[in-house]
């Protein structure tokens, strides 16, 4: 059977990951409580991602930087280095919603060295994409 913290960290997670308000706030909330009270680092990096995610969907930009610099301090004492390249790819979106596009360039192209080391395709064409599109942007 699986754990609340599983759970938990997995409904936080696809909310984040679908842009689902009022269910990240739920579950990420739920999530780091109980992240906090058992000290679980992973899960704890998780939650700071999805309230970032959260933040940053509410222009609440600010906060949403901390909470996703918060994560990524996490995940890169663990060396999670998908976790680190999808963090990276928020830190993007955060600048790109700020109009930095030389600070979404940047976490893009760190978010494409941390995927390409790990081969992960999918993730490496979806940030390369990103990387294009907002060469686009500047040209036109």
């Amino acid at each position: 059977m699986a754990h609340k913290h599983i759970i938990y960290m997995m409904l936080a997670d696809a909310a984040a990951q679908s842009h689902d308000v009022a269910t990240i706030r739920r579950y990420s909330s739920l999530l780091e409580e109980l992240a906090t009270r058992d000290n679980h680092r992973p899960y704890l990096a998780v939650a700071h991602r999805s309230w970032g995610i959260m933040c940053r969907l509410n222009e609440e930009f600010a906060e949403a930087k901390v909470r996703l610099m918060q994560a990524l301090e996490l995940f890169e004492e663990l060396q999670a280095h998908w976790q680190i390249g999808r963090t990276l790819v928020e830190l993007a979106e955060l600048s790109h919603a700020h109009s930095d596009a030389t600070g979404a360039r940047d976490y893009f192209a760190r978010a494409l060295s941390e995927f390409e080391a790990l081969n992960a395709l999918p993730a490496i064409e979806q940030t390369r994409a990103a990387l294009e599109g907002l060469r686009t942007t500047a040209k036109d």
